[in-house]
C-alpha cells in the first residue's frame, strides 16, 4: 500500500492558504448538512502534492472515518484509464484509431441506423460507414445509454436487458456482442453521445492484446506506475478500507446503496465504470498525463500520444453542447468543454461553467469523484466521496471555483 502525503506548504508553489481553507470549510459543510459521508480533496501543483484535506467518514454506521488510504469506487473514471490501454496497443502497432471496429470484433461488421418508430416497429438502414476505434474513444460511435430515456434506441437497450449497461450474469464479451446487435442512434462520428463505448473499447483491448482487461490493466498500467490498490476487485486486506456507497434518502438525508461488489473478481470486467482506486492511485494516473506519458522513469506513452488524448477531436473545436445534440446533454457544464480520447477538455474558458484554464482535461464518476489536470497552471486537482445523488449537487462548479481562487501565481 502507498499513501498520498502533502509534499510541499501551498505558498512554496504559489497556493493561498487561506482560499484553500475556504475550499476545506465549503466541502466539510456538506459533509456536516449531511448531505456528502465524507471526502477527501487533493491539489498539487507541479506534480507536488500541497494540500491533502480528509474529512468525515468512509462508513457512517460503523464511524469509520475517510483517512489517506481509503478505497474509492471511481466508476467512470475508469473511461481514461481504458483510453491510456487501447492507446499503449496503437503505440505499438496492434492497432490504430482508425481501424474499423469489425477487424476487432467481427459483430460490428454490419451496423445499421435508426431512422423511425419504436419497439418492434423501428425502422433502421446500414450505416454509411463503419464504427472505427476512435469513435469508441471520442463516443462519437452512435452507442447509448439505457437510463438516458431520451431516445427510441436507449428503450432498445432497456427492452435488451441493458439497464445497467451490462447483460446480467454475462461477460464483457457476451454483453458488447448485444451492443452490437442493437442499432446505432447516429452515424458514426455525426455528434457527441456519452454512452457504453469505453465497455466495447474495453474488449477491443482484450481482443488484441490478447489479455483479459484486468491483467493487462495490471501489468502494463497499475504495476509500472505504482497505483498499488487499483483493480477491478478488493482483496481481503483491502476490504476495509472500502468507502461505503451512499444515495440520497427519501426523507432527506443520505444512506447506504449497494455499489460494485468488488469482494472476487468479477465477471463482468469494465472498461466504462469497473475500478477501484484509492487517492494516492489517482494522483499517479494523472501525473502520468501531467508528464506526458512518463512517471519515475517509467514511460507508458509517448508525449504526442498524451498530447492527441488530451487535445479536443470534436469538428471544428465544438463542445459537447453543440455537438451532443441529445437532450441528456444539453446542459450548462457541457459549455465550452469539448473531448478528447477517453477525457473531457476546455475549448474555451470564458464559456465553462465555472473557472479553468484553456486545454483542462479530467473525467468524473457517478459516486461524486472527479479529477482534472489544467496544464496552463501545471495544477492536478482530485476529489474523492462515494455519493450517487439522485438530482445534481452543483459540487463541481463550487470545487473548480475555490481551487481556482486559491491559484495566486
Amino acid at each position: 500500500m502507498a499513501l498520498l502525503r502533502q509534499e510541499v506548504d501551498p505558498h512554496e508553489v504559489g497556493l493561498d492558504a487561506k482560499a484553500l481553507r475556504r475550499l476545506d470549510q465549503h466541502l466539510a459543510h456538506l459533509v456536516d448538512q449531511g448531505r456528502l459521508p465524507g471526502h477527501l480533496v487533493a491539489v498539487s501543483r507541479g506534480g507536488r502534492v500541497a494540500h491533502l484535506t480528509t474529512y468525515g467518514h468512509r462508513d457512517i454506521a460503523a464511524g469509520l472515518p475517510v483517512e489517506a488510504d481509503t478505497l474509492w469506487r471511481i466508476y467512470s473514471m475508469t473511461k481514461p484509464v481504458t483510453a491510456v490501454a487501447a492507446l499503449i496497443l496503437v503505440e505499438e502497432g496492434r492497432l490504430s484509431l482508425d481501424d474499423p471496429l469489425d477487424r476487432h470484433l467481427p459483430a460490428f461488421a454490419e451496423p445499421r441506423v435508426y431512422v423511425s418508430g419504436s419497439g418492434a416497429d423501428t425502422v433502421t438502414r446500414p450505416a454509411a460507414g463503419p464504427i472505427r476505434v476512435r469513435h469508441l474513444m471520442t463516443h462519437t460511435a452512435g452507442l447509448t445509454f439505457a437510463f438516458y430515456h431520451t431516445h427510441p434506441v436507449d428503450a432498445l437497450y432497456r427492452d435488451a436487458g441493458l439497464e445497467s449497461s451490462v447483460l446480467p450474469g454475462t461477460n464483457l464479451a457476451e454483453t458488447t456482442d448485444v451492443y452490437a446487435s442493437l442499432p446505432l442512434q447516429f452515424e458514426p462520428g455525426t455528434q457527441w453521445n456519452y454512452s457504453v463505448a469505453s465497455n466495447v473499447l474495453g474488449r477491443v483491448v482484450e481482443v488484441v492484446s490478447g489479455q483479459p482487461l484486468d491483467t493487462f490493466f495490471a501489468e502494463r498500467i497499475f504495476g509500472p506506475l505504482g497505483m498499488t490498490d487499483a483493480g477491478f476487485q478488493v482483496t481481503g486486506e483491502q476490504k476495509d478500507r472500502l468507502a461505503e456507497l451512499y444515495g440520497d434518502a427519501d426523507g432527506g438525508g443520505i444512506e447506504p446503496i449497494p455499489g460494485l461488489p468488488l469482494h472476487g473478481r468479477p465477471r463482468f470486467l469494465s472498461g466504462s465504470g469497473g475500478m477501484v482506486a484509492s487517492a494516492h492511485d489517482v494522483h499517479r494516473f494523472a501525473e502520468l498525463l501531467r508528464r506526458r506519458g512518463e512517471l519515475d522513469g517509467t514511460r507508458l506513452l509517448a508525449p504526442g500520444t498524451v498530447d492527441l488524448m488530451t487535445s479536443n477531436h470534436l469538428p471544428g473545436g465544438a463542445d459537447l453542447r453543440a455537438f451532443g445534440s441529445r437532450p441528456a446533454h444539453d446542459e450548462p457544464g457541457n459549455d465550452g468543454v469539448g473531448f478528447g480520447l477517453g477525457v473531457s477538455v476546455v475549448v474555451d474558458p470564458d464559456r465553462t461553467q465555472a473557472p479553468t484554464g484553456l486545454g483542462t482535461y479530467g473525467w468524473s464518476g457517478v459516486a461524486t469523484t472527479t479529477f482534472w489536470v489544467d496544464p496552463s497552471r501545471d495544477l492536478s486537482v482530485q476529489f474523492m466521496t462515494q455519493l450517487r445523488p439522485k438530482s445534481s449537487l452543483a459540487l463541481y462548479p463550487d470545487l473548480k471555483r475555490l481551487v481556482h481562487e486559491a491559484v495566486a501565481y
